[in-house]
């Protein structure tokens, strides 16, 4: 059995020449215009696009790029304005990659130009890590199949050029093993990042991934954003989202390859994962709160754990996160939280009194895997005999995997703000 995984492949263009900058510059305007006509015009449909973008000078792949995007822009995303950094986007057919062993930079990319003849070659500055994603991309592999090429985009920054390229590839479904040891991870606010595994039903080897750093940056990015915003320095706002987004991405790929390691310590390993799909939907901890919570991505952690499990052939099983950090992994009776890192069971007749509350919480997540073996009182000194199996009560669950991008955007964030902070960042734009 098989399954598709996608990725977002990212590279830096070479220092171009100037002729080439000038080429590169031309396009992104040409494109942007394009663009903007087309979106102010109210098209809703890839017909009306097309009359607005045939007149102007960009290639064929450019043009479809925009039938296929701008009238997604109001029906889709809802989006009032447009960025003005909106990178220049191109349908697949227009990929195509070179390579040579010999050469500084071994990949070059060929940027498609209006024209007969007038695309240039430039090279490309690769993320190591990605190596061999980028051998598929060659032109014999995706004539095999190996991998599809989708949508990439040319991105202009300050100081350099940036590409992106989505592409889809097949993995094979990891199965779970036969005597599987299920380890259970905890995300949080205190700890990003807690794991437990189970041997023989006991907690063994705890693993904690502090959440310090992330915490700080989030409230850092809010507080600097609304500082600017009173500014009006609206030229700024856009760069300092995008240095805290990276600051965060770069924590959440770290935090996620540790916890594939930490699960690859174990034999037959089987990462158990809260299905959050609807997190932002129940919190209701407060205005404060609940902007903390909302501002931090749940669901880009649990999903780049489960791409990397699967990329290791590691089995994941997601399970109904109530209660997980409430009751007690030994007797199954509802506790308390004498603090945000300890919990403490209510239970006298109990030999658990204080326990990390993330640990307590990573093993319940990993025991609810089997619900006949799981004690989730909803409240305390009930019995633990087994639930009717409906979906309320199941611990249980399938979560389809999302093929949707996890990159949090500035829209993203002003539309998880609370009312009194939306101005923060206007309208959404794309």
């Amino acid at each position: 059995m098989t399954a598709t995984a996608t990725k977002t492949l990212q590279a830096t263009l070479a220092p171009p020449t100037a002729h080439k900058e000038r080429r590169l510059q031309r396009t992104v305007a040409t494109y942007r215009r394009a663009l903007s006509e087309s979106f102010e015009s109210g098209a809703t449909t890839q017909t009306a696009v097309n009359d607005v973008v045939t007149p102007y000078t960009l290639t064929s792949y450019a043009k479809d790029a925009l039938k296929n995007y701008v009238p997604k822009l109001r029906d889709t995303y809802n989006a009032s304005e447009l960025k003005d950094d909106h990178p220049v986007r191109f349908t697949n057919p227009g990929w195509r990659l070179d390579h040579s062993d010999e050469r500084r930079h071994e990949f070059c990319w060929r940027v498609p130009q209006a024209g007969r003849g007038n695309a240039f070659w430039i090279p490309l500055r690769i993320n190591p890590a990605q190596r061999e994603l980028w051998g598929d991309l060659l032109d014999g592999d995706l004539l095999d199949g190996d991998v599809t090429v989708g949508e990439f985009r040319l991105q202009e920054h300050r100081t350099n050029w940036v590409l992106h390229v989505t592409v889809e590839y097949e993995v094979a479904e990891p199965t779970e093993p036969d005597g599987p040891m299920y380890i259970g991870f905890d995300i949080g606010e205190s700890k990003l990042l807690t794991g437990c595994a189970l041997r023989d039903g006991t907690p063994t080897q705890p693993y904690i991934y502090d959440g310090g750093r992330a915490r700080h940056l989030r409230k850092e990015m809010f507080t600097t954003l609304r500082r600017l915003q009173e500014r009006d320095a609206e030229w700024r706002i856009q760069e300092r989202f995008d240095h805290y987004q990276n600051a965060l991405t770069d924590i959440v790929e770290k935090a996620s390859r540790e916890a594939v390691e930490y699960a690859q310590q174990f034999e037959n390993p089987v990462i158990v994962l809260e299905d959050l799909s609807y997190i932002r939907e129940h919190l209701d901890y407060g205005k404060w709160m609940n902007r903390r919570l909302h501002n931090w991505a749940f669901a880009r952690l649990t999903g780049r754990i489960e791409d990397k499990a699967r990329d290791a052939g590691i089995c994941v099983r997601f399970v109904n996160p109530s209660y997980t950090s409430q009751t007690c992994h030994e007797c199954g009776h509802i506790g308390s939280r004498s603090s945000q890192a300890m919990f403490r069971c209510t239970n006298d007749e109990c030999w658990v009194t204080e326990y990390q509350a993330d640990i307590n919480a990573s093993v319940n997540i990993a025991r609810r895997v089997n619900p006949w073996g799981e004690r989730c009182a909803l409240k305390p000194y009930t019995d633990d005999s087994p639930q009717d199996g409906s979906a309320c009560d199941s611990t249980t669950g399938h979560c389809e995997q999302s093929r949707q991008s996890r990159q949090t955007t500035l829209g993203d964030f002003s539309s998880e703000t609370s009312d009194d902070e939306a101005s923060l960042v206007g309208s959404p734009a794309l």
